[in-house]
């Protein structure tokens, strides 16, 4: 058993003295009382500006307002049903999961185990982390309201004036949450979306009689006072969080800075925020366009938080520093060579919390087709993808974006054989109808899950070998260790040890370090080499070397996996599948022990399925696997 000055000593390490030292001054101000003071309940109302002020002003987002769009109307049935399933109280959660929490909904209840906050209690008071409480991320929810771009659309494409029912949905939230009181004031970035998406409402409603000039003071006095608790906190992101949150809560922000010029804090909001979000992106987004939270999910965050602060620069006669164009590209880029699924999915690598926060369009959450385009569209002018439907192009309308303004109309991407993503870890092999994914990441950033040389295998865009994704934050531990841990991955086990050693919420210690990994090109086959320091909290020195050979033309890998240790423990190669797909799977492997065990699969945030992994568990320091999908 480690002591915990060792386990703290990690911490210090890994995360830097910035993050200790933060963390304790934040706690003690929470144990003091001072953040009460600092978030005051009930402020006074303040007046900056009328109905039609606001309208006048010299601002400029991404439409006028309703009447001005000019998106193809389409009348389909999965927009008329998830507008009819919200009529009668369903709303989807993580994009994956419909609850019926009825049409009184009181914003406070968890609708996976009926718990029910304390609106009383100042936010600081409460814990977003609770056995009793149950994951926190089902509250915030529906209190993004993102679910507000589903009722637009249907009002947009269906032609029915909805504006009564969206304006009864914020002024309920209104109602029910106190300023700076409550489970929603908790995290400044779910305040951020919210009033990202209360702003879309009001730009589309702009001109509907539903908005008068008491119910917009309403809800400008909710605006202002929201935005000065993420400005007030802000730095909580930005040294202890440091992830799409810090981006996220910059770039609103800046943003606010530009639509509400009234605002007394506006300039320097619009200052602050944008050197922030160029410091944030500089940082976190690395020179090849990987992202330091290791995650395909919340790398598309990024880039539509980039279409949507880019956009609005644009519009406003502004812009951001070349380098954080230059990382946006390369970002694009990145996400577009592991594009592997005919229908536009990507690897389910690293955190997956169902996030999406702006849905302009039909199609599937897994599908990453509309998000990409739109960025490509902003810097090219052109379709990334030219045969795709109206799913893939309806955000374009949504953000305004003009052919005729192309940030860079020379910009295009094209798909590589071989990429290797360096900085982010990431290594790809595109040959024929197969898509080989590999990780392999030495660490300067927090690492997301205990994960390195797994390997994803997809064949005629179907994920046959595949994480096991993340499924919930605040499932019991041996879940959260299953998910983020090795065993869900399909790389090697030594003993029961994950590769790190897990540390408290979403913390890994001892990180993995990375010796040498490089893909080469031969003549009949591809062959990625790498090397890693890993379970550095059981001894330091243990090297697990693997090598990955892919035939060229055919759907042939040969892994093989040695483990240099000189523990008591046996290493363990594991593969997780789809029972669906096992017949077109074929294993063939020098290991001495084989079993098929039971493994769990989350394709969606707080969804968990069964499944299949082939495990080969061996004496010996070494074992070759050849695997082979469908007919050789």
């Amino acid at each position: 058993m480690l002591k915990k000055a060792n386990l703290y000593f990690q911490i210090f390490r890994n995360m830097g003295w910035k993050y200790v030292l933060y963390r304790v001054f934040f706690a003690l101000k929470e144990k003091l009382g001072v953040l009460k003071t600092q978030f005051p309940v009930n402020p006074p109302r303040k007046h900056f500006f009328t109905l039609q002020n606001w309208k006048d002003a010299d601002v400029h987002y991404f439409f006028g307002s309703k009447e001005t769009l000019r998106i193809p109307k389409q009348k389909n049935d999965t927009l008329r049903q998830r507008f009819l399933d919200f009529n009668s109280g369903k709303i989807w959660f993580f994009n994956s999961t419909q609850y019926n929490i009825g049409t009184e909904y009181d914003w406070l209840t968890n609708p996976s185990n009926g718990y029910k906050y304390d609106i009383s209690r100042h936010w600081s008071e409460i814990s977003d982390l609770s056995t009793e409480a149950g994951d926190i991320k089902y509250i915030w929810e529906k209190s993004r309201f993102s679910y507000l771009h589903d009722i637009i659309r249907y009002d947009y494409h269906f032609e029915e004036d909805l504006s009564e029912l969206v304006f009864s949905e914020i002024e309920s939230w209104i109602a029910a949450n106190p300023i700076n009181q409550g489970p929603n004031y908790k995290c400044s970035q779910e305040i951020s979306l919210r009033l990202l998406n209360w702003i879309f409402a009001l730009h589309y409603y702009k001109n509907a009689t539903a908005l008068d000039e008491t119910l917009f003071q309403k809800i400008q006095h909710n605006i202002y006072w929201q935005l000065r608790h993420v400005y007030s906190n802000i730095n909580f992101s930005r040294y202890t969080v440091r992830n799409n949150h810090a981006i996220t809560e910059c770039l609103m922000l800046y943003i606010a800075g530009i639509l509400f010029p009234s605002f007394p804090e506006s300039p320097i909001w619009k200052k602050k925020g944008k050197i922030w979000f160029e410091q944030e992106i500089l940082y976190q987004v690395y020179e090849d366009g990987t992202f330091l939270q290791f995650s395909h999910n919340y790398h598309r965050v990024l880039i539509q938080l980039f279409s949507v602060g880019f956009q609005i620069a644009a519009l406003n006669n502004e812009h951001f520093s070349p380098t954080i164009y230059h990382r946006a590209a390369k970002s694009l880029d990145y996400l577009y060579q592991c594009m592997a699924g005919r229908n536009g999915e990507l690897p389910n690598y690293g955190a997956n919390d169902g996030a999406l926060f702006f849905k302009w369009n039909d199609a599937n959450f897994r599908d990453y087709r509309p998000q990409l385009n739109a960025l490509y569209y902003y810097f090219s002018g052109k379709n990334l993808f030219p045969e795709a439907g109206m799913d893939q192009t309806e955000d374009l309308f949504w953000l305004g974006l003009d052919s005729t303004t192309g940030f860079n109309p020379g910009f295009s991407l094209s798909l590589n054989p071989v990429c290797e993503f360096r900085k982010g870890g990431i290594y790809t092999i595109r040959d024929g109808n197969t898509f080989t994914f590999i990780k392999c990441a030495g660490y300067r950033d927090r690492p997301s899950q205990a994960d390195n040389l797994h390997v994803d295998i997809w064949v005629n865009g179907l994920n046959v070998l595949r994480d096991a994704g993340s499924y919930s934050y605040n499932a019991d531990a041996e879940l959260v260790r299953y998910f983020a841990g090795t065993k869900g991955h399909n790389t090697v086990m030594l003993g029961d040890h994950d590769q790190m050693l897990k540390g408290p919420r979403f913390i890994w210690l001892y990180w993995s370090k990375v010796l040498h990994a490089n893909i080469t090109m031969k003549k009949t086959e591809f062959e990625f080499l790498g090397e890693t320091e890993v379970f550095r909290h059981i001894k330091t020195g243990i090297l697990h070397r693997r090598i990955i050979k892919k035939q060229k033309g055919k759907a042939v890998w040969t892994i093989e996996d040695t483990m240099k240790h000189s523990s008591n423990n046996n290493i363990t190669q594991r593969w997780h599948y789809d029972k669906s797909v096992a017949a077109n799977i074929n294993f063939s492997s020098t290991a001495e022990n084989c079993i098929t065990e039971q493994a769990y699969y989350s394709a969606f945030y707080g969804k968990m399925e069964e499944s299949t992994c082939m495990a080969f568990t061996s004496l010996e320091d070494r074992i070759i696997t050849t695997i082979t999908v469908g007919a050789e």
